[in-house]
């Protein structure tokens, strides 16, 4: 049989890459406009964030910040001061994965109209995707949203030994007794604190002055001291020189000479686009590199070539790559229909241009650690006359009524020419849930002079705002 005869060719109008979150949010979207498209995925449809990242993370750590906060309490702490039951939480995480089958990703997949095909996509050439003996053409865009991967560093043997990524960390089967986490970013710190609470006992070796070094230096700073009184080992301005798997043991020799056996190793030590092998090459582009897009998420030098989500390197987070592939369904949409693109869209339509100002995170340790748009250093490195408001978030009473022996702090970072907010900082247990009005300030780039009217509620840590204000005000 003869290459023609054997392949299917099929045209679309949009070809996604990625059946991740962001992928399927740009069929969601692109499929709502009208557009035939298909969807082509190598894994699970659902992608890093449904099975090995953002679900399973936040199942393994929500136990451990409930205890956590309960052992805050009288009349509560004596009754959790023993160790979480570990099967228990690991088959909730289960759950929380589907057993790591996607079904029901599957089914959605096909309910909103979208074909999906399943094996390793790559570009064979402009507008066109092959997949096993299956050509598929794209009128109107092909969409790249292959997300990344964990990295690892060049140490001899590494592969030999089986260190655990991010993927081994929340999808292990048991707590091993001892583990050791190298790095000091999101993962790392989230990790040791989830495995530490299971059972393991947890040595975390950062490369850096501290951890968290993206966000205000007090983030990691009492990050850190959580992450201490909980039993972990944290060593800062630390590498690891070699490590090797002795009879089943994890020897880590550090560059100081110290040597740590461990059950298992960590190493969450970055990502890196999974664009390897994906076919750039053949469209004129580098394998393996970040893709440079516009703000409608287009490729550089392209008219039909979009990349959403961790693959632009924007902002490595799943609620952001969804952001984006609703803007790259509207850009594409519109582009499709000859309409022009909109900064800002009326309620019910959606805007094809999109604005990275005020990206928000969370990091769910003990204490959390939340911020939205600019630290204090970057503002300052980037050229804004700025002060820096802090106010010590124990001493809200909504926080002190949230547990005794509170510990966090907030620091709102302002721009002395526009008087409005370009960053905001809480540390604290429970401050995930006040992130989201911090974003709306710094989005909507709301006046001080406004803020003064958003009155929090009494008593609620959201008390802060009122505390920061008046900060701001007498100083």
């Amino acid at each position: 049989m003869t290459e023609t005869e054997s392949t299917v060719y099929t045209t679309y109008d949009v070809v996604v890459l990625g059946a991740g979150p962001v992928g399927e949010n740009v069929a969601d979207r692109t499929r709502a406009a009208g557009l035939s498209t298909a969807v082509v995925e190598s894994e699970l449809v659902g992608g890093e964030c449904s099975y090995w990242a953002c679900m399973p993370s936040k199942a393994l750590l929500r136990p451990v910040i409930a205890q956590a906060d309960a052992r805050r309490l009288p009349g509560l702490a004596p009754a959790v001061q023993g160790p979480l039951d570990t099967a228990a939480v690991l088959a909730r995480r289960d759950e929380y994965t589907s057993h790591w089958k996607d079904d029901g990703q599957v089914r959605w997949i096909e309910g909103i109209g979208a074909d999906l095909y399943r094996g390793h996509g790559r570009l064979t050439g402009p507008r066109t995707v092959t997949v096993g003996d299956k050509i598929l053409t794209a009128r109107h865009a092909v969409v790249v949203s292959t997300g990344t991967r964990a990295v690892l560093p060049d140490l001899p043997g590494l592969d030999e030994i089986k260190p655990w990524t991010s993927r081994e960390a929340t999808s292990a089967k048991a707590a091993p007794g001892r583990l050791v986490v190298v790095g000091g970013g999101v993962v790392a710190t989230e990790m040791a604190t989830a495995w530490q609470a299971l059972g393991s006992r947890v040595t975390l070796l950062v490369r850096g002055k501290g951890l968290l070094n993206r966000m205000e230096p007090f983030a990691g700073e009492l990050v850190q001291e959580g992450l201490t009184e909980a039993g972990a080992d944290v060593r800062t301005g630390t590498s690891v020189a070699s490590v090797t798997r002795e009879n089943g043991t994890v020897v880590v020799v550090t560059d100081a000479g110290d040597r740590i056996e461990a059950d298992e190793i960590l190493f969450a030590t970055g990502r890196a686009p999974r664009t390897d092998d994906i076919g750039l090459d053949t469209v004129g582009l580098e394998p393996g590199s970040w893709l440079e897009v516009d703000d409608s998420l287009r490729v550089t030098g392209n008219d039909w070539l979009y990349a959403v989500g961790d693959v632009n390197h924007r902002a490595l987070l799943t609620h952001q790559g969804k952001y984006q592939a609703r803007i790259a369904g509207a850009a594409i949409a519109a582009r499709a229909s000859g309409a022009p693109l909109l900064e800002t869209a009326p309620w019910g339509a959606h805007a094809a241009t999109a604005d990275h100002s005020a990206v928000p995170q969370v990091v769910f340790t003990d204490p959390e650690a939340a911020a939205v748009g600019l630290s204090l250093a970057e503002a300052e490195q980037a050229g804004h006359r700025v002060r820096a408001v802090d106010y010590e978030l124990g001493n809200v009473s909504g926080a002190s009524l949230y547990g005794d022996g509170y510990r966090g702090r907030a620091r709102m970072v302002v721009d002395l020419e526009r008087e409005i907010l370009l960053g905001v900082t809480f540390v604290g247990p429970g401050v995930g849930e006040l992130i989201h009005s911090a974003t709306i300030a710094v989005a909507g780039e709301v006046p001080i002079s406004r803020l003064w009217h958003a009155v929090p509620s009494y008593p609620t840590i959201s008390e802060v705002w009122l505390r920061l204000l008046e900060s701001y005000r007498d100083n």
